[in-house]
């Protein structure tokens, strides 16, 4: 499956006027493929993953996630296609501190009804695939923040999303534990296929990437440094 933008424009109230954060945006990612965007804080980068995850309608163009275009959606129909067929990778982990590794991910499936044995299983399944077979009983507070960001990561994998949406994965991460994060998002997004947006700051490792693309003043171009 695939995420595809199609001359996505979004604007804000701005004053007298509008303010355009998202110019015509043509976006294009392939299942099993990470696509980077980089650009200066204020660009539209946060922009595009709102609109991506149908979390914010844009003013004009298409947005089409797995083979299904969210223009003529129902709010309840949106939030069920962000349950079922998006993952998102916030910046930040905001685990539940009371709730283990395994639980952290186990409420995210819940909602969809699933049965508690198949639950768990998936949970440490995910787990394992992140690298934290033997955490999984552990809780935030007794986690580096390297391994809380890899809990977000596999929580996000939770319900088995077609789409990967990722926001500054490393930001609160040295170098070392960020090359760590970055490099297995790339793992997991070969290996289950998804259609993988990584939103970065960290330019050092964006020949990992399948395709990188930069974000000036909502417009969306080719990196040229790569």
């Amino acid at each position: 499956m695939t995420l595809h933008l199609d001359s996505v424009t979004l604007t804000y109230p701005d004053g007298d006027g509008r303010l355009t954060a998202l110019d015509s945006v043509q976006l294009h990612v392939p299942a099993g493929s990470v696509t980077a965007v980089v650009g200066p804080s204020g660009s539209g980068k946060s922009s595009l993953l709102a609109v991506a995850a149908t979390l914010v309608t844009p003013d004009s163009g298409q947005v089409v996630v797995a083979g299904t275009s969210t223009a003529e959606l129902s709010r309840a129909e949106k939030s069920a296609l962000r349950r079922e067929r998006i993952g998102v990778v916030f910046q930040q982990p905001n685990l539940l501190p009371s709730l283990t590794a395994a639980e952290q991910l186990q409420v995210m499936a819940h909602l969809d009804g699933r049965k508690p044995r198949q639950v768990r299983d998936r949970a440490r399944e995910l787990l394992d695939a992140v690298g934290l077979a033997g955490q999984a009983d552990r809780r935030p507070h007794q986690l580096s923040g390297g391994q809380r960001q890899r809990v977000n990561i596999a929580r996000a994998l939770m319900n088995e999303p077609d789409v990967l949406l990722v926001d500054e994965p490393t930001s609160a991460l040295d170098h070392e534990r960020g090359a760590a994060v970055l490099d297995l998002l790339v793992r997991l997004t070969r290996e289950r296929a998804t259609a993988t947006v990584l939103v970065t700051h960290d330019h050092t490792h964006l020949t990992e990437a399948d395709e990188v693309r930069e974000m000036v003043d909502g417009r969306l171009g080719t990196y040229a440094e790569v």
